[in-house]
């Protein structure tokens, strides 16, 4: 049986990579698709219905799966909207303040919604294995991590770095807005054992990339995870999108409830 699909912000890169590759699949339906008023028109490459009113487009397909990489903003909006209107939601949008997860959680007591600041499977297992490593590395070693994306990515750092930097925060105990170090400039002194430090790079079209820095007494460790292409977190979303009817509303599912 197919999955019927709904792409938010279809118009948009990620968008318009998911419509293309449920279209692909043969057990997805690109069933609807919606974007703002002034680019609707670029859509009808598609062939299916669209629109610029959310509740409107997502009342049209009981059963359906949302499937969202836009703004935060547009990410709650939309997430209300499907709640109300009985549909799944799969969520891949960066940037969430602590009060939007929030209410996420809150709306999937009685939706069935799935966020992830990064669809990638390889991505999540190192969120697996991450902290098996800082653990068994002890407290000599300082950890660091440089995130690069290209020169139209809004927020920073990437919402991926930040998980993974929650994840090597937990690791050791500490709660990360406490240790996180997004900025050095000037005479700062030596550097505190108890910090992590995330730097930012913008430019060209760079997918994504993350290296985790592990530097300890004679030796550095590092791990750097690279998407080659917006089709590895299209693909990880499309599977979520799949995998989510068949899960019961009471939790916000992610990529590790799915793994």
């Amino acid at each position: 049986m197919s999955t019927s699909i709904i792409v938010t912000g279809a118009g948009g890169r990620m968008g318009s990579t998911i419509c293309r590759m449920a279209q692909e699949d043969p057990a997805l339906t690109l069933a609807a698709v919606v974007e703002r008023p002034e680019r609707l028109a670029s859509l009808d490459v598609w062939k299916c219905p669209a629109g610029s009113d959310a509740d409107a487009v997502f009342a049209q397909v009981p059963g359906g799966v949302v499937v969202d990489f836009t703004s935060p903003e547009a990410s709650m909006a939309n997430a209300r909207a499907a709640a109300k209107a009985g549909v799944s939601h799969v969520i891949g949008t960066t940037g969430l303040t602590a009060e939007q997860k929030a209410e996420l959680a809150e709306l999937a007591k009685t939706a069935r919604i799935f966020w992830a600041p990064n669809m990638s499977i390889g991505v999540n297992v190192l969120l697996k294995i991450l902290p098996q490593l800082v653990q068994q590395l002890g407290e000599q070693y300082d950890l660091e991590m440089v995130e690069l994306h290209h020169n139209r990515k809004k927020d920073s750092p990437s919402g991926t770095a930040l998980r993974l930097a929650e994840c090597l925060a937990e690791a050791r105990g500490w709660n990360l807005p406490d240790v996180a170090n997004y900025h050095r400039e000037g005479i700062i002194g030596e550097r505190p054992k108890d910090e992590i430090g995330i730097q930012t790079i913008r430019g060209g079209d760079v997918v994504g990339v993350h290296t985790v820095y592990a530097m300890g007494p004679g030796e550095r460790i590092e791990i750097t995870h690279q998407a080659h292409s917006r089709e590895n977190f299209a693909q990880g979303a499309l599977r979520a999108a799949k995998w989510l009817p068949q899960q019961q509303p009471g939790k916000l599912y992610s990529m590790l409830d799915m793994l």
